[in-house]
């Protein structure tokens, strides 16, 4: 073998690293908002996160979904609340100081979502973001933006408008109309 058919495979593997460390077109890089749920690290869009408030009273919505514990009432504007612990299927936690709604907007909807404290926010490089790990065909990823490493750590960057599906962001839209008719119904009647 002559010593140039030696250096193809070299130069291929060169080709390779550069290519796997180049930017994703899909997943651009910004600014997050991280969150934690138990011990995991979550990120978020922080252009997705419209303000964030302590832990107030949240009037539960009969015959609703599990993870939607219910509505708060947030200056006049009823907004859907949804315990991201238990639509991620973890267990629930006992509320603390750090506990809190972080208020966003998916889907066209302002909802709230409950974590158990926010960490801070951080400028991801998008060549600090992987694509998120395939675990087969019975786990869902399609929520993740991606993998996010910073700060010697890693986050998993959540796509808000994918957290939900669509039917269940239907179900969130009908919480948050029969609560403001309900409210308008109380409005009239004490008139």
């Amino acid at each position: 073998m002559s010593e140039s058919s030696n250096r193809v495979p070299l130069e291929e593997s060169k080709y390779q690293r550069a290519s796997t460390q180049a930017p994703k077109p899909g997943r651009p890089g910004g600014k997050f908002l991280t969150f934690f749920l138990a011990s995991e690290e979550y990120g978020l869009e922080i252009l997705k996160v419209h303000e964030i408030i302590g832990m107030m009273p949240i009037t539960r919505v009969p015959r609703t979904p599990y993870f939607i514990r219910g509505v708060i009432n947030l200056r006049g504007k009823v907004i859907p609340v949804v315990d991201l612990r238990l639509k991620f299927a973890m267990e629930a936690k006992v509320q603390t100081e750090e506990t809190c709604i972080i208020v966003v907007q998916a889907q066209g909807v302002e909802m709230g979502i409950i974590v158990d404290k926010v960490s801070e926010v951080l400028d991801i490089a998008s060549k600090e973001i992987d694509d998120p790990p395939y675990f087969g065909t019975d786990v869902q990823t399609d929520y993740l933006l991606g993998i996010g490493k910073a700060a010697e750590r890693v986050r998993l960057l959540l796509d808000i408008d994918k957290v939900l599906s669509n039917q269940e962001v239907i179900d969130v839209r009908s919480v948050t109309a029969v609560s403001a008719e309900a409210a308008s119904d109380q409005g009239t009647t004490a008139e």
